[in-house]
């Protein structure tokens, strides 16, 4: 399986910034999905949808939402299996719970999964909630 530790998350101002962090590991993330395929951010809002953040893949290739272009920047340090979101210049309509995923190839799937950008997203970390006040 995978496992996640998720950190980052609090309470600002708007216009103030966080830094929301994902470390992975497991037999599972290990074995088959390290170095080989992608990571992404996600975000929950009450009574909404899950919606895509930011993705990245295993080139450092970046898809963003087009609400958070240009304040929010995606990366991963690969040895230290740790994925990250600066997030800049947040706004009262970026409050939500974040949460991680990896990039699932179809035999590996498991539990709820979503497609973003032409990929499919799965194991899910517990989620770090973000409020930002007017």
């Amino acid at each position: 399986q995978v496992q996640w530790v998720e950190s980052g998350g609090g309470s600002v101002q708007a216009g103030g910034s966080l830094r929301l962090s994902c470390a992975a590991s497991g037999y599972l993330y290990n074995e088959y999905i390290k170095n080989k395929y992608g990571m992404g951010w996600f975000r929950q809002q009450p009574g909404k949808e899950r919606e895509g953040v930011a993705v990245i893949d295993v080139d450092g290739n970046t898809n963003y939402a087009d609400s958070v272009k240009g304040r929010f920047t995606i990366s991963q340090d690969n040895a230290k299996n740790t994925l990250y979101l600066q997030m800049n210049n947040l706004k009262p309509e970026d409050t939500a719970m974040y949460s991680c995923a990896i990039e699932t190839p179809p035999d590996l799937v498991s539990g709820p999964t979503q497609l973003m950008w032409g990929r499919e997203f799965s194991y899910w970390g517990q989620g770090t909630q973000v409020t930002v006040s007017s």
